[in-house]
């Protein structure tokens, strides 16, 4: 029996066709602008893998810092996740990643009382991590070693009020409000000129007639402020403590031999 030569089957798919899908296989639909893309689709680290291009995906971010969202959601309709800052640093630019760790920082601070250094060169983020609110005016940025105050938002203005900080001072007025602020001058609660106290009572009277406390800085009507009262109590009472715990031995052992003759 001679051999048969077969003839070999057509494939199923042409070469023409081989080529059409590999090529196929190496693009996809962008799901955002609807185009076909080369791979790769772009990864949100290992949450999850969406047909979407690298390009519409910097755009989308981008959009999204511009409004303050920190918090970027998959664009997926189906998706919860949110888009990793960290697997997108190398697909961005330098300075889109610097912008969303500051929108990241402003909203982790949302809560806390927080304000910008005033001073150009700096402007950095400064939170209020003491408490207090409204008792908080001078503070230094740790940024650029600078003082300004807290409650206003502008240069620290020295000697004078946050009342008075909006008001136009040429340098002669800032250099005078430093010095009255080291030398620790009380100002006028009326005439808010400055006062200065070398020795004797704590009660003065300024040239525009009012007396005050220098204390305190409160305006009297008589030669008396409650501040001074309220530390005077606490040093009757501070005195009479004293005097207690040095009578107290004496007292227990006259009652002590008193009960000895009695018992006698």
């Amino acid at each position: 029996m001679g051999n048969v030569n077969q003839k070999p089957q057509p494939n199923s798919q042409s070469d023409q066709e081989l080529e059409d899908q590999e090529s196929s296989s190496s693009t996809f639909t962008c799901e955002i602008c609807i185009e076909p893309v080369s791979l790769p689709k772009f990864k949100n680290s290992n949450r999850c893998v969406h047909p979407f291009c690298t390009d519409c995906m910097i755009k989308y971010i981008q959009v999204k810092l511009e409004d303050n969202v920190a918090d970027i959601k998959c664009p997926a309709l189906t998706c919860d996740h949110s888009v990793e800052p960290i697997s997108c640093r190398a697909k961005i630019a330098h300075q889109l990643f610097d912008k969303w760790c500051d929108v990241l920082c402003e909203s982790a601070v949302l809560g806390l009382d927080r304000v910008y250094c005033p001073y150009r060169e700096c402007s950095a983020l400064v939170v209020n991590e003491c408490g207090g609110g409204g008792s908080l005016s001078r503070c230094v940025c740790p940024n650029c070693k600078k003082a300004f105050c807290f409650r206003c938002k502008v240069p620290w203005h020295a000697g004078y009020r946050c009342e008075e900080s909006g008001e136009t001072r040429d340098q002669n007025d800032i250099a005078f409000g430093v010095l009255s602020e080291r030398k620790q001058w009380m100002r006028c609660p009326m005439c808010r000129h400055c006062v200065e106290l070398v020795k004797g009572c704590a009660i003065v009277r300024c040239r525009c007639g009012i007396e005050f406390c220098y204390k305190c800085g409160k305006k009297v009507d008589h030669h008396w402020c409650n501040c001074r009262r309220s530390s005077t109590i606490c040093m009757w009472i501070f005195h009479l403590c004293i005097v207690i715990l040095v009578i107290w031995p004496f007292f227990l052992l006259f009652t002590a031999i008193t009960r000895r003759n009695q018992n006698k």
